[in-house]
């Protein structure tokens, strides 16, 4: 289930009306904003009496999720951790059916642009963790109704033996060169792909340089690829079927070729960027594991386990895996431009008309 199946999930008026007449009331006041000296001692004890907590994520069960579960559970060997994995738009959908069935079954949800999404449709409720405190003041939600989890980076993959190192593009512009025609992919059915990179360079350019700029791209007659996740369109990469692939995640491509795969990953200025969060459904039936769970995810051991597993901790005091640091902008010193969701969510009418305008 992606975006476009939605019918445009995160833009959708007449969707997000529907979300939430269909809801039930919120419950009584949790204690989910409790910041009391004993706050860890309660979250504790109510843990241990729920025994368990239901989450939905983004993450990829192997290599990350159930590294997580592993992690959690070998600490709090009383709390079982369940979870179910999907994209972003399928675990909003999840949630908002079980709203309106009254049975919340996902206690926490945790992927790139699902908070936005929840949020605007009034899915989740405001929490507290000390962890927040850890976490840069810009990623911070200042209503509580989500936290940072990990940090994404967008990026040109590109294939090493289609591409000689003299003609990898340098530059959003090198990208015009006639050899490139017909050549470039990008990833369609994504709130991270095309809406992000249009909505990127509108950001950092202007609405009129970077309209001249799409203009001009258009012309280069880039394959819209819209089947499978983002990993697969790397693969295609891998494999030779395009020499480029624009606005893939910074870190796949560099996670294959160190594993002896023909990728690569160039990060363009400015690098667009997002955040991951994390959020508690409203009527979570376990409220105190929960907060376990997201004090625990937000902590060091937490997002070690996100830095083993190739992704960008959420946390400045945990490193990022050496494999994946080369194309850390903040490390490669390339500019980063940090996007909002709520501006992405803001500005992808635009973004999404200037794409059926010109590249559909």
């Amino acid at each position: 289930m992606n975006r476009k199946y939605l019918g445009g999930l995160a833009s959708s008026v007449a969707f997000r009306a529907l979300m939430l007449a269909a809801l039930p009331a919120a419950a009584q006041e949790s204690p989910l904003m409790y910041r009391g000296a004993d706050r860890d001692q309660k979250v504790l004890e109510g843990a241990r009496r729920e025994g368990q907590v239901v989450i939905y994520t983004g993450l990829v069960v192997n290599v990350a999720l159930r590294p997580m579960a592993d992690a959690f559970q070998a600490k709090y060997p009383f709390v079982k951790m369940n979870y179910w994995r999907g994209e972003s738009e399928a675990i909003a959908a999840k949630v908002l059916a079980e709203g309106r069935a009254n049975n919340q079954v996902g206690d926490v949800i945790e992927g790139t642009g699902v908070g936005e999404l929840a949020l605007a449709a009034n899915l989740v409720q405001p929490f507290h963790s000390p962890m927040r405190e850890f976490l840069p003041k810009n990623l911070l939600d200042p209503e509580n109704m989500t936290a940072p989890t990990r940090v994404s980076y967008f990026a040109m993959a590109y294939n090493t033996k289609l591409v000689p190192p003299d003609k990898i593009p340098q530059k959003y512009e090198d990208l015009l060169d006639p050899m490139w025609k017909g050549k470039i992919s990008w990833r369609i059915e994504s709130s991270s792909g095309t809406s992000l990179f249009l909505t990127n360079l509108r950001l950092a350019w202007g609405e009129e340089r970077a309209l001249d700029y799409f203009k001009k791209l258009s012309q280069q007659k880039i394959i819209n690829f819209g089947s499978g996740s983002a990993r697969t369109l790397v693969d295609r990469v891998m494999a030779g079927e395009y020499p480029l692939a624009l606005n893939v995640f910074a870190h796949f491509p560099v996670i294959s070729a160190a594993a002896g795969a023909p990728v690569n990953t160039k990060l363009l200025d400015p690098v667009p960027s997002t955040s991951a969060s994390i959020s508690i459904v409203k009527n979570a039936k376990h409220p105190y594991a929960s907060l376990l769970l997201i004090d625990f995810m937000l902590g060091k051991e937490g997002q070690a386990v996100f830095s083993k597993a190739g992704l960008f901790p959420a946390r400045p005091d945990v490193a990022p895996d050496p494999v994946v640091a080369t194309v850390d902008p903040n490390i490669a010193k390339v500019p980063v431009n940090f996007i909002l969701g709520s501006t992405i969510d803001k500005m992808e009418k635009r973004s999404d008309e200037i794409y059926q305008e010109l590249f559909r």
